[in-house]
């Protein structure tokens, strides 16, 4: 008897949950070792699923890293990052979009619909208009060259709005092509923040290796539970955003700035982290609020 009043207790903590973020969009960025773990693909994807049959929109923007690795040596062609972004040639442009769109996002698509959840892919080439990303090193003042990696400029929402009315799952690739139609590498994390923003999203959620943001990194129970913008930069300072948590975090911080309520990094690797970090009063990963 004890187990199921201990069912009851948490579908009613839930309910209110529920009731708030009936018919608000949620963006998911999806990426990172969990994409390897076919068991945690399915979990964060069954999450979807039931966010969608509750009344929410979810809409998924997706990576695809290591699989893009790995047929890049499989076509012999070798893999340089700078600043945490893949180098992409007029070679590897054409692997990466193979890759993401004819194997990733169906994929995805296929377990969603396993779960009765309606989806449907949008290859991010056909809604994303980019430049190239173009910086500088910061040593010596060079100019980087990443190749055909995009910094994104504007976004078509209205396909993705189009399948959010209909009770579709959107789930899109980071791909995106210039006003003369040159495609283009995007980073993931820049595309779901690019979405949520341009939807005015209520949530964003990063998925990540981590439990969230670390005072301590050697910790997982120095866990930052709630940020507010105004203590970022101190964070920064003394280093404790820093690494590749450092991009997740600017990109909460833009979102957030731009209109977003909270934004999220969970660790994937927790079964049905997502529901757990939008459903209950604790959470289980970092939040970032104004």
């Amino acid at each position: 008897m004890n187990a199921f009043i201990e069912k009851a207790a948490v579908l009613t903590e839930a309910l209110p949950f529920i009731q708030q973020f009936r018919g608000e969009t949620v963006v998911v960025k999806f990426g990172g070792s969990i994409m390897e773990n076919e068991a945690g693909v399915r979990n964060i994807l069954e999450d979807i699923a039931f966010m969608e049959c509750v009344g929410m929109h979810p809409v998924v923007v997706h990576g695809g890293g290591k699989a893009i690795s790995k047929a890049l040596r499989e076509a012999g062609i070798f893999s340089e990052f700078v600043r945490g972004l893949r180098v992409t040639n007029g070679d590897s442009i054409q692997v990466v979009e193979r890759v993401l769109n004819q194997q990733v996002n169906p994929g995805m698509v296929d377990i969603l619909r396993v779960f009765d959840g309606k989806a449907r892919g949008i290859h991010g080439e056909d809604i994303f208009r980019a430049e190239r990303m173009r910086g500088r090193d910061e040593r010596t003042g060079e100019a980087l060259d990443w190749g055909f990696v995009g910094q994104i400029k504007s976004v078509d929402v209205e396909p993705i709005e189009a399948y959010m009315k209909a009770d579709i799952v959107p789930v899109i690739t980071p791909l995106a092509r210039d006003e003369a139609g040159q495609l283009y590498n995007v980073n993931a994390d820049d595309a779901a923040t690019a979405v949520a923003c341009a939807l005015q999203a209520r949530k964003l959620v990063f998925l990540s290796d981590v439990p969230g943001l670390l005072h301590d990194p050697a910790d997982a129970d120095s866990l930052i539970s709630s940020l507010h913008l105004s203590e970022v930069e101190e964070l920064i300072d003394r280093g404790v955003i820093a690494g590749g948590m450092l991009p997740k975090i600017k990109g909460m911080v833009h979102a957030v700035e731009m209109g977003i309520r909270k934004a999220h990094i969970i660790d994937s690797a927790l079964p049905h982290s997502l529901l757990l970090e939008l459903f209950t009063s604790e959470g289980v990963g970092t939040e970032i609020l104004k």
